[in-house]
């Protein structure tokens, strides 16, 4: 029986219909921007595996540190402990993050963080004795499968069924060019309440909206009318984080910083699970008292994982070298290029770029995961490129040490699709 046969026995994949989907691909091995499978055939990542392998499938660079960790400390519980990757990490994290952030909270990934966000929110509110209970979070924002970040979260198709069972949240349209007025009177409306704790967003980039992107200056007007009302703001860069907007983070875009910040996927650069959940010192002294109850009692198994801290640690020293910058420059300047060029076609609705983001829209409706969405896949896929449209929208974020000739085999595959799967 081969590997594919044997995971169909026991295995449940995620966002897969098995009545409808039931094989899978064997992955056998990876290495910089390549996948491998089984088979032999190689697949170029165009997606960085989810936006975390952003510095190459296993680096030698960070392969090596973390090796080299394991001999030394595996795991110890993070309660009443301490270790050194934690602490660098710490250390070198204030050195990139925007200057409010002075701590730092771990879990697991990027759901957890945003529900630890939200935890944080709510408590702070409840340990100044003030009732806030209110959450406020753009339309079509997407923060993950827990149930706190499900609340947030304005995208049905993967909330439906539990809908009943959220925290009580608001939306607000995502702004764009014709309704940032709108869409500050409603915000101010529902602030007017006094009964709202924090505002949960993805700056500037929605990743689960296919790559929607709106602009600083409406997020900065967004912020400032937050903070007028004493309202915590909880930035989501779990996608956005380290680098793929051409900055650090979203966040550096604009001047109003996050009370409450969010990261995982490229944190530890694919190679282990980890998230952080940072805050100002203002929200974390809402926790210190003499009464044990006002303490923040949440905590996961592997928080602070030596090995997934030593992983975050070279994924940021590399993020930082002279390299890896010029590789974002370059991928951004060639995404444009590709806009440019292929936004005359027919075909296209519209493309936009953000630092090693790209995405294009087709001139054709499409369910998220229907049948000619499944046909571009499986055509990106014969022409040894794994990209994951997201219904009518292509993208690509592709690790930051791809190669020019292997970002050209992207741009081709797309044009070629273009031509032979929406023609047939």
């Amino acid at each position: 029986m081969n590997l594919q046969e044997r995971d169909k026995k026991h295995l449940w994949h995620p966002l897969t219909q098995h009545q409808l989907k039931p094989d899978t691909l064997p992955i056998a091995k990876a290495s910089g921007v390549w996948l491998y499978d089984t088979q032999g055939k190689k697949y170029l990542d165009g997606i960085a595996s989810w936006y975390t392998c952003m510095f190459g499938h296993c680096n030698p660079e960070i392969t090596a540190k973390v090796a080299a960790q394991m001999q030394k400390l595996d795991q110890v519980v993070f309660a009443g402990f301490t270790h050194e990757p934690a602490v660098k990490l710490s250390e070198a994290l204030m050195r990139i993050l925007p200057s409010n952030q002075q701590k730092i909270f771990f879990s697991d990934n990027g759901s957890t963080s945003v529900d630890v966000a939200i935890k944080m929110a709510l408590q702070y509110y409840h340990n100044r004795g003030e009732k806030r209970q209110v959450l406020i979070a753009f339309e079509d924002g997407f923060h993950g499968d827990t149930f706190g970040a499900m609340s947030v979260s304005g995208l049905s198709v993967y909330n439906g069924p539990f809908e009943k069972f959220f925290l009580e949240v608001k939306r607000i349209p995502t702004p764009t060019s014709t309704n940032m007025e709108a869409v500050l009177q409603q915000l101010e409306f529902l602030l007017e309440t006094n009964e709202v704790a924090a505002f949960v967003y993805e700056p500037l980039v929605q990743g689960a909206a296919a790559m929607r992107m709106y602009a600083p200056q409406a997020l900065e007007a967004i912020l400032q009318k937050c903070k007028s009302y004493e309202v915590l703001c909880i930035a989501d860069e779990v996608m956005t984080g380290f680098g793929k907007t051409g900055k650090n983070f979203a966040s550096d875009f604009v001047q109003t910083k996050p009370d409450i910040m969010c990261m995982s996927k490229a944190l530890t650069a694919g190679l282990l699970p980890m998230a952080l959940t940072s805050c100002s010192e203002e929200v974390y002294t809402a926790f210190l008292s003499d009464s044990i109850v006002k303490g923040f009692f949440h905590g996961h198994t592997y928080s602070a994982n030596p090995l997934a801290c030593t992983a975050a640690l070279a994924g940021i020293e590399l993020l930082q070298t002279q390299y890896i910058q010029q590789q974002i420059r370059e991928i951004h300047q060639g995404h444009l290029a590709f806009a440019q060029k292929i936004g005359q076609h027919p075909k296209v609705a519209c493309t936009r770029v953000m630092g090693v983001i790209f995405a294009l829209d087709l001139q054709q409706e499409m369910s998220r995961y229907g049948n000619l969405r499944d046909k571009l896949f499986d055509y990106f896929m014969s022409q040894e490129v794994f990209l994951r449209p997201l219904g009518n929208t292509i993208y690509i974020l592709a690790p930051y040490t791809i190669g020019k000739e292997e970002m050209q085999q992207i741009y081709n595959s797309i044009e070629s699709a273009l031509e032979i799967v929406l023609n047939h």
